[in-house]
């Protein structure tokens, strides 16, 4: 009897080695993928065509979901052009699937061209703090995870002091019920986003997420601030 059960604990034994083997052969496989996903990319994944625009600035900021952010400020005066992308993170040349992991540390970011002449970059805070709750970390909306936090992208002091007065007024007026999260970072790297992002909200109007996420947000934009928007959104 004691034989037995001898060799029932050597079985189990084994066994259990065996076990424990599978399961750390199949972490070490998952970390070497998700270290293979996460490698710098020799080429950018898209570029946007040349275009005919002279002497626009540029301007760069995220706030959830590029699809959304993109379709708002393509509606504001004086804005000529946006585009979808990646900002704030380490990763060359990011693709979707990479930045969606989260751990990239790129947040979904939009490249906006617009004329100082006809609209300031003061207006453009009001326009991305007025269209996404700047409250909510790492999240925007049905959106979790790093990739949709809220960041204010600087390029100089002089946009740094306007993004942190802004703020500082938003808080002091209790705009907000809650602290507001968003990071001020200073602008480094934006790399464009595969093309099928690129007026995503316009060119699927019948995408689920569109109809029901983005076309929302805009239109929330839109009623509380008409008085931004190009003549064709202002309907």
């Amino acid at each position: 009897m004691q034989k037995k059960l001898l060799n029932l604990h050597l079985i189990l034994k084994n066994l259990l080695i065996k076990i424990m083997r599978y399961i750390i052969l199949a972490i070490l496989l998952s970390c070497c993928t998700s270290i293979g996903q996460l490698k710098d990319n020799e080429n950018p994944v898209w570029k946007p065509p040349a275009t005919s625009f002279k002497n626009l600035k540029k301007a760069y900021f995220a706030s959830g979901c590029f699809w959304c952010v993109e379709a708002v400020f393509e509606s504001v005066k004086g804005v000529y052009e946006v585009y979808s992308g990646y900002s704030g993170g380490y990763l060359k040349n990011p693709t979707y699937n990479q930045i969606g992991t989260g751990k990239t540390g790129h947040a979904e970011a939009i490249e906006v061209l617009y004329n100082d002449e006809e609209i300031g970059f003061g207006t453009l805070l009001q326009v991305f703090f007025g269209s996404h709750d700047p409250t909510t970390l790492n999240r925007q909306g049905p959106d979790r995870g790093e990739q949709y936090r809220s960041i204010a992208f600087y390029q100089n002091d002089q946009e740094k002091k306007l993004i942190q007065d802004y703020i500082k007024l938003l808080e002091k007026n209790k705009i907000f019920d809650k602290k507001i999260v968003t990071q001020i970072l200073p602008f480094e790297n934006f790399y464009y986003a595969e093309e099928y992002h690129q007026n995503y909200e316009r060119l699927n109007p019948y995408d689920p997420y569109v109809k029901n996420v983005s076309t929302p947000r805009i239109n929330r934009f839109k009623k509380l601030y008409p008085e931004l928007l190009k003549e064709s959104f202002n309907n």
